[in-house]
């Protein structure tokens, strides 16, 4: 308990480092930050610019050098010493050790208290962007004047995860999409300043409300953040449904539980605590609500588990739509499924605290960008690094590098004397720890210079395939049709094989042809007695691999054959309800049917196979037409087993 209590303590140092008033001063002199953006100053007097990097990189480099207090030589030597001769490639020179300058600047920037509110802050890291779209001298002749102040998707992917409070790897695209929504996919230095802001003033309420006396009785044992509070505005209630009993109160989320505290008539009651960090099977979903137990409106969120004996609904009355429902459906759901993750892989102590407050800083930065008013393209949980793993394709495969990465940077972190454990989980949240040469690769925290890690290449892997999938659903959503007689219609056509074979063998079964009929059977006799059934199967199986190889091979290239319908001829509304009805009509006679049949054999306890195949073979058609009779009239005579139909009654409760 010491143990975890001192990592919680660190952890809220690493918050409060982020919070806390004050300017950056960069630990340098005031006369050297009036000169930042001067390529030509230089640091101890020594060379400022590097003949191969452009002139923008070439100002980065040169403040990331006195942030750091070492001059440009000493951190190109450096890099030529760390870095692999596959990084140092002449092509990808300017630009690895531009990311290495950049990685190491804003790991030493990140130590300092409320570097998210210093402008300068937000000036250079996205300076460090441009820097990066044009490394080299060569590439920045190429660039357009209307690109040159905005940045590109590969820019802020590969920069903006270096510090893990505004990005990380897993949502760092879906985040540009929505922060370039309106600039036509470049992300200009207002939309990014404001996004800082915004992310500034959640991570300040966050803290805040962590810091009152809030849920304090319940909290403290596991020293549980607040990551969002609803239900104190009259405008935005928050209504409990338990049973038939309804009441409105006051709905928070910590990063451990769900709390509701129920509204009486001039205080809230005691909270009700909705287990998300043990594992006693929760299912939280969305769900529909309305008056006297109706089903009517699509605005609720359902929480059931093995420690209660009714489902809890919690819904968030809105006039219109129900974002406010998907938007605490998300961040519920990003609690929960960060602690299954912690609990699949075993993570423990500050690893554990660590996973969490990876949690925490998607909700914050979604929190962010709802202040800023900008549409989320997709849902909610396309800016939530849990909640995208389990929808998109390979997610999990993602999920397994995060673990992997978590557990070598655990190993890493035992090894390394000199830092504690606890500040070294705290500064390695943060971005904070010193280079390390692994091998081929060169690793500045999470980050890898000169190329992606092996968490961004199983990102890169599962959004490719997501994107097959979007391109699959969107021609799924194209060929859905309008109306019942036009789906029918649909429906037969595609059917039309399966009812093609059914009427072979009908024809077969009836000795309309007798020497077809009589092949059918002495071929299928042949196989049964020799025992090849299972070869025959295999065969068939074989033939249709073969036939869809085939047909791959010589359709590359062309588009895939349509589907024709012949559309009916149009229904109104009344023949459409008509239509609906004999079709249910004719499903309940089916069912009825079924039903009697199901009966009758429960009363004989017996069945009488028959032989289908040569029943009306011409020697046997006449004796089969008799036995058929008989048959018939026998099987009518039989009663039905008695069923009897109870409703079950529900005392209804009172509220």
């Amino acid at each position: 308990m010491a143990m975890m209590s001192r990592t919680r303590d660190l952890l809220m140092e690493g918050f409060e480092g982020l919070v806390r008033e004050g300017s950056f001063k960069w630990g340098l002199p005031r006369r050297e930050e009036e000169d930042d953006d001067d390529p030509d100053s230089s640091f101890s007097g020594k060379r400022s610019s590097i003949a191969d990097l452009s002139v923008k990189a070439n100002s980065v480099v040169s403040r990331c050098s006195r942030i750091l207090g070492v001059s440009i030589n000493d951190l190109q030597n450096n890099f030529d010493k760390q870095a692999s001769d596959s990084v140092k490639n002449p092509r990808n020179y300017a630009r690895s050790f531009l990311e290495y300058c950049c990685f190491m600047a804003l790991a030493h920037i990140s130590q300092a208290a409320g570097y998210l509110a210093d402008k300068s802050f937000r000036r250079l890291s996205f300076d460090m962007m441009l820097a990066w779209d044009v490394p080299s001298s060569s590439s920045q002749l190429s660039v357009k004047v209307e690109v040159d102040s905005t940045v590109s998707l590969e820019a802020f992917a590969r920069i903006a995860p270096a510090i893990p409070t505004i990005a990380d790897v897993v949502t760092c695209s879906n985040l540009f999409d929505v922060l370039t929504s309106s600039s036509g996919g470049r992300l200009p230095f207002s939309a990014y300043d404001k996004y800082l802001s915004e992310l500034d003033r959640a991570v300040k309420k966050m803290k805040t409300q962590s810091e009152s006396s809030l849920l304090s009785n319940l909290r403290s044992q596991r020293g549980e953040r607040i990551l969002e509070v609803d239900g104190t505005l009259t405008t935005q209630p928050v209504l409990e449904h338990v049973g038939i009993s309804t009441w409105p109160g006051r709905l928070i989320l910590t990063d451990h539980a769900l709390c509701f505290e129920a509204l009486r008539v001039v205080t809230y009651d005691k909270p009700k605590a909705y287990e998300l960090a043990e594992d006693v099977k929760q299912v939280v979903k969305p769900e529909l609500t309305g008056p006297w137990g109706s089903r009517l409106f699509d605005k609720a969120v359902m929480y059931r588990s093995t420690t209660l004996t009714e489902p809890v609904i919690i819904e968030f009355p809105e006039l219109a739509g129900h974002s406010r429902r998907d938007y605490w459906l998300a961040i519920i759901s990003e609690v929960l499924y960060a602690h299954r993750f912690v609990r699949k892989f075993d993570i423990s102590g500050v690893d554990k605290e660590e996973t969490i407050l990876k949690a925490a800083l998607g909700i914050l930065r979604l929190q962010a960008i709802e202040q800023l008013g900008s549409p989320v393209p997709n849902r909610y949980e396309s800016l939530l690094m849990f909640n995208l793993c389990d929808k998109v394709p390979g997610g999990d495969f993602i999920l397994e590098t995060l673990a992997s990465a978590i557990s070598s940077r655990s190993s890493d972190r035992t090894n390394q004397p000199g830092t504690s454990r606890g500040m070294h989980a705290v500064l390695s949240n943060l971005g904070v720890v010193s280079p390390v040469n692994n091998g081929e690769r060169l690793f500045v925290g999470e980050m890898v210079v000169g190329e992606i890690s092996s968490l961004q290449k199983a990102v890169i892997d599962s959004m490719n395939n997501y994107k097959k999938v979007e391109l699959a659903q969107a021609t799924v959503d194209g060929v859905k049709v309008e109306g019942l007689d036009t789906n029918l219609a649909v429906m037969k056509e595609l059917l039309s094989p399966l009812s093609e074979l059914w009427r072979i063998l009908l024809l077969l079964t009836s000795w309309d042809e007798p020497l077809k009929s009589m092949v059918f059977c002495l071929l299928f006799s042949y196989i049964i007695i020799r025992g090849w059934v299972v070869y025959f199967m295999v065969a068939v199986l074989l033939f249709s691999a073969a036939f869809m190889f085939l047909t791959r091979l010589t359709n590359q290239g062309k588009p895939m054959s349509e589907v024709k319908v012949v559309s009916p001829p149009p229904m109104n509304t009344m023949e459409q309800l008509l239509a609906v009805q004999n079709a249910i009509s004719k499903i309940e006679e089916l069912v009825q049917d079924a039903n009697i049949v199901l009966l009758k054999i429960r009363a004989l306890l017996l069945a009488f196979p028959s032989q289908v195949c040569t029943n009306n073979s011409p020697q046997r058609r006449a004796s089969t037409e008799r036995w058929t009779r008989r048959l018939r009239e026998w099987w009518f005579s039989i009663p039905a087993a008695p069923v009897v139909v109870e409703r079950e009654t529900e005392d209804k409760k009172t509220r």
